[in-house]
């Protein structure tokens, strides 16, 4: 009997892109194979069915690798169901530099990813327990920091402070958003400030990075939580790893970046299994004397 990984060589072998296939093996002509039957973790290289991956929320069975998930996905996993009011949805990017096609590549975004920026923000309960709530979506375009995104960011945490509201942030991206220019690094400051006057007001803030967070996210308010969460075996930095090697003439660890060495350097405080989130952002916001509503 085949093993799953000679079933990826089928699929791989038969589909070229989305539309065409290339010609099947000959001792697999009368086999018929769905695109989306497997998936490759980009970690392991363990191949399984992809019911199973998703059923383990996302998870490999085999190194636990914590792939990226949709923001829809993230907030049905960690809100209370119907619990969620977005906060300003309508929100959308220009382009204040006039960068080539940046409108047309921020279009195709919105529609693939169902939302007008690489952040939605609002209001849930989290085991009944209110909050505010970000969360970050890789999909589009990196979760680059734009001016639209740190626009949200800082509204969310001033909400927040008005309501009396803990901020919990789930933070992906690749870091400011090249196509806006030095608008966009100046969100890195508007972000950082409002995180400040929200502490100074006596908020908690629970910071919970994901796959990945670099740049000038890490370098702002992904690190500012009071309480700093990861899930495992995530990507966190700030540049990339040939670029500070080069820098230090250094040859770094090899899982310098990764979520469990930047635990061991004290960078962020847990790591939390994907599918005990929930409960532990719970305990935490009770921890803090959060109401639990009735």
């Amino acid at each position: 009997m085949a093993s799953i990984e000679d079933l990826f060589k089928v699929v791989k072998s038969r589909f070229t892109d989305d539309n065409h296939r290339a010609p099947a093996p000959d001792d697999n002509s009368d086999v018929e194979i769905p695109k989306d039957l497997l998936f490759k973790c980009p970690r392991c290289g363990g191949v399984f069915y992809n019911e199973e991956f998703v059923n383990n929320l996302k998870v490999c069975p085999k190194c636990n690798y914590h792939a990226r998930l949709t923001w829809q996905e993230r907030l049905e996993l960690t809100a209370d169901s119907g619990s969620f009011k977005e906060l300003d949805e309508t929100l959308g990017s220009l382009n204040p530099i006039g960068f080539p096609r940046y409108e047309e590549k921020v279009a195709k975004c919105r529609e693939q990813c169902e939302t007008r920026e690489a952040i939605v923000t609002g209001e849930c309960t989290i085991r009944g327990y209110r909050c505010v709530i970000g969360i970050m979506d890789s999909h589009f375009m990196m979760a680059s920091m734009g001016s639209v995104v740190g626009e949200k960011i800082a509204r969310a945490f001033e909400y927040a402070m008005e309501k009396k509201l803990p901020v919990v942030m789930f933070t992906s991206s690749g870091g400011a958003r090249m196509q806006e220019g030095i608008i966009s690094l100046m969100q890195m400051a508007k972000t950082s400030g409002a995180v400040k006057r929200h502490s100074d007001a006596g908020g908690l803030y629970i910071t919970v990075m994901t796959d990945p967070t670099t740049g000038g996210v890490t370098a702002s308010f992904a690190s500012l939580g009071d309480v700093i969460i990861a899930e495992p075996k995530v990507l966190i930095g700030f540049a990339g790893r040939r670029v500070i090697q080069d820098t230090i003439r250094q040859r770094l660890p090899d899982d310098f970046q990764s979520a469990e060495f930047q635990l061991d350097c004290g960078f962020v405080d847990m790591i939390v299994e994907r599918g005990m989130m929930r409960k532990r952002l719970s305990n935490i916001l009770k921890l803090h004397g959060i109401p639990k509503e009735t």
